[in-house]
C-alpha cells in the first residue's frame, strides 16, 4: 500500500489516550500526533521568530540608547551580523540533524538561542551585543532546516503545503508581535534588559516542550500507532546520511540548475523583506516622525498581513501542485507573489500618507508569506535524506541577502542624504530584488530530486 492512500482494512484501535484519536474516512480510528509535532514546531518558531526580530525594536527605544551609545553604522553591523552567522551555519546545522538526529539536535538549538538572548540583555558594549547576535545567529541556523527534516517524515506529500505553512505561521506570530510586544515590556517591566532575559525562560521553556513531545519519526513514538503511519506513507531514501557523502552533497548543491535558481530566488526576496523587520522601525520613527507605540504598532499590522498569507499560501501551494503538476504548480505561487511585492514597493515612493506606505509594506508581507510555503515545500520535495542540508543550503543564501539589506540600507541613505533620494533608492532596491527573485523561480524544478549521496 503506497502513502497516498487510506488506510480501508479494521485495525485495533490504538492503546493510547483516546482523547488523542481521530477517525479516518475508512472508519479505523488513528492516532493523531502529527498534529502534536506540528503544534510544538509552531511554538519553537515562535521564539525563534520573538528573539529574532525584537533587536529592531530595543535598538531604537530610548530605554537602550540612554544606556548604550552606538552609532547608525554600528547598529547596522550588528543587526546584519545575525544573519552573516545564521546564514552561514545552515549547511553544517542541517546536516548534524540529518545525521545524528533532528529531536536532540533542534532541542539543543533552541536551549542555545534562549541562553544567548538572555545573555543579550547583560551586555554594555557594542562588541558585547555583537558577539551575543552572532552566536544566536549560529544557534538559530539549525532551526528550520531540521524542523523541515522532521515536518518531511511526518506529513504527507500533498499536504506539506499547510504544514509547512503552519509553522512558518508560528514563526511570523513571532515576529509580529515582537514590536508591540517588546516596546509594551521594555515601558512595563522596567527595560530592554528584563525584556531579553523573559524571552530566554520562555525559549528554555519551549525547549522543553520539544523534546517531550517530538520523535525523529513516526515509528519511534510510543504513541503513533501502525494506522497514523501507514497514513504518513513511507519515506524512501530515508537514510541517515554519512560524512563521506558531505562533498558529494555539496557539489550537488553547487551543480544543480534548480538549487542554484532557489538560492538565488531566496537571495533577492530576503535583501526587500528583511528591510521590514531590520530598519522599518527606524524608518517610521524618523521619517515619518511616529513616536514608539504608534510605529511598533504599525510594523505589527504590517507583519501580521504576512501571517495571514502563511495561511493563504499553504493552500495555494497544495491547490497549485494539484492544478498544474509539481513542476509548474511548486514554483508559480513564488513567482507571482514576488512580482505583486516588488510592483508594492515601486509604489512607496509616490505616496505621501504614513497609512498608504503602511499598506504598501503590508502587501509586500502577505506576497513574502503567500510563497513561502511553495519554497519550503520545494526543499522537501528534492531534499530527500538530506532534505535539512538542503534546506539549509538555500536558506544560508537568503540569510545572506538578509544580512545584506541590514548592513546595505543605511549607507543607501546616506548616499542619498545630500538630494533626499536616499529613501527611494531604498524602495527600488528592495522592488528590484522581488523582480529577480520571480524570474529565477521559474527555472526550478521539484520533479528532479537531487542525488546526494550514495
Amino acid at each position: 500500500m503506497t502513502g497516498n492512500e487510506t488506510t480501508k482494512s479494521p485495525i485495533e484501535p490504538p492503546s493510547g489516550n483516546g482523547s488523542i484519536a481521530e477517525l479516518t474516512k475508512g472508519g479505523v480510528v488513528m492516532s493523531s500526533i502529527r498534529y502534536r509535532i506540528i503544534a510544538v514546531s509552531v511554538f519553537m518558531a515562535f521564539s525563534l521568530y520573538l528573539d529574532r526580530v525584537c533587536l529592531s525594536e530595543i535598538v531604537k527605544s530610548n530605554s537602550f540608547n540612554n544606556d548604550v551609545k552606538l552609532s547608525k553604522e554600528q547598529i547596522g553591523s550588528i543587526l546584519g551580523s545575525f544573519f552573516f552567522t545564521y546564514a552561514l551555519f545552515q549547511v553544517p546545522a542541517g546536516w548534524v540533524s540529518d545525521r545524528f538526529g533532528a529531536r536532540k539536535m533542534l532541542t539543543g538549538y533552541i536551549l542555545a538561542w534562549s541562553v544567548l538572548t538572555a545573555l543579550t540583555g547583560f551586555m554594555t558594549t557594542g562588541s558585547g551585543l555583537l558577539l551575543t547576535r552572532l552566536g544566536c545567529g549560529i544557534a538559530q541556523a539549525g532551526a528550520y532546516p531540521t524542523s523541515n527534516a522532521v515536518l518531511r517524515r511526518w506529513t504527507r506529500l500533498e499536504q506539506r503545503g499547510l504544514a509547512n505553512s503552519l509553522i512558518s505561521f508560528g514563526g511570523r506570530l513571532g515576529g509580529t508581535l515582537a514590536p508591540i510586544l517588546t516596546t509594551m515590556l521594555i515601558l512595563y517591566i522596567g527595560g530592554w534588559r528584563e525584556t531579553l532575559w523573559l524571552y530566554g525562560v520562555i525559549g528554555i521553556l519551549i525547549a522543553i516542550g520539544y523534546w517531550w513531545t517530538v520523535r525523529d519519526r513516526p515509528a519511534e513514538h510510543p504513541s503513533c500507532d501502525a494506522a497514523e503511519q501507514e497514513y504518513i506513507g513511507p519515506h524512501t531514501d530515508d537514510r541517515r546520511p554519512v560524512v563521506k557523502d558531505v562533498l558529494i552533497m555539496l557539489r550537488a548543491c553547487c551543480t544543480s540548475r534548480s538549487l542554484c535558481l532557489s538560492s538565488l530566488s531566496q537571495f533577492s526576496i530576503n535583501i526587500g523583506w528583511a528591510f521590514l523587520i531590520t530598519w522599518l522601525p527606524t524608518y517610521l520613527k524618523e521619517s515619518k516622525d511616529l513616536d514608539d507605540k504608534r510605529g511598533a504598532l504599525m510594523v505589527t499590522i504590517i507583519l501580521a498581513t504576512g501571517m495571514l498569507g502563511q495561511l493563504i499560501g499553504g493552500w495555494a501551494a497544495d491547490r497549485s501542485v494539484r492544478r498544474f503538476g509539481l513542476r509548474i504548480g511548486r514554483v508559480l505561487p513564488i513567482s507571482i507573489a514576488c512580482t505583486i511585492a516588488g510592483i508594492s514597493y515601486l509604489c512607496c515612493p509616490f505616496i505621501d500618507s504614513v497609512w498608504g506606505v503602511v499598506t504598501c509594506l503590508a502587501i509586500v508581507s502577505l506576497m513574502t508569506d503567500i510563497g513561502n510555503p511553495s519554497v519550503w515545500g520545494f526543499m522537501q520535495d528534492v531534499g530527500g535524506r538530506n532534505t535539512g542540508a538542503i534546506f539549509g543550503w538555500a536558506n544560508m543564501w537568503g540569510n545572506f541577502g538578509a544580512a545584506v539589506s541590514a548592513i546595505m540600507f543605511p549607507k543607501l541613505l546616506n548616499y542619498g542624504a545630500a538630494d533626499g533620494s536616499g529613501q527611494t533608492l531604498v524602495f527600488i532596491v528592495c522592488a528590484g530584488a522581488f523582480f529577480v527573485a520571480a524570474v529565477a523561480a521559474l527555472g526550478m524544478d521539484a520533479t528532479k530530486p537531487l542525488k546526494a549521496g550514495r
